[in-house]
């Protein structure tokens, strides 16, 4: 019993990290174009990570696009700025966007 208890709960300790960021691209809109794992009005997020897997700089690169927005690498359909995202949680996003597999 207390196995199955512990397996449990490393198992929700995992997700929480997951979860919570999803619930912050929730929160900043995020979701109203990307999804995880389809493609909405934008790329999803798996696409994202896909995309830019061996390129060291990314999360930089895609924490200044999500605050700034951008154009042309996905599409004739830009992304506009988010000025309401702080730095750091567009960090926080380019970071799990990355770890999307």
């Amino acid at each position: 019993m207390k196995r199955a208890f512990l397996v449990a709960a490393l198992g929700l300790a995992a997700a929480a990290p997951a979860l919570a960021d999803l619930a912050l691209a929730t929160s900043k809109n995020c979701m109203s174009c990307h999804a995880v794992d389809r493609k909405v009005l934008g790329p999803s997020f798996k696409e994202v990570a896909a995309k830019y897997k061996d390129n060291k700089g990314a999360a930089d690169m895609l924490a200044t696009k999500i605050v700034k927005g951008g154009s042309g690498v996905w599409g004739a359909v830009p992304m506009p700025a988010n000025n309401q995202v702080s730095e750091a949680d567009a960090k926080k996003l380019a970071a799990w966007v990355l770890s999307t597999k």
